[in-house]
């Protein structure tokens, strides 16, 4: 089953991505898995996305040094 991320009035791609995974480089994947909702800039509150898990390899970059070692 697939998480999902319920908006804010006023939140945006890469807001969203930070709040789900903690980094707003992760916006281009939260969008990639929201494909029919791309032309939304600005979101109302309400609005269900698709927040899949990264995959292991994109998860473990994102960890300091010390934690993949």
């Amino acid at each position: 089953m697939e998480a999902t991320y319920t908006t804010r009035a006023g939140d945006a791609w890469d807001l969203i991505a930070y709040r789900v995974y903690g980094d707003v480089k992760y916006t281009g994947w939260l969008m990639a898995h929201n494909f029919p909702l791309l032309d939304v800039f600005v979101f109302d509150a309400g609005t269900v996305l698709n927040a899949p898990p990264l995959p292991a390899e994109q998860a473990a970059s994102s960890l300091p040094a010390w934690r993949t070692r």
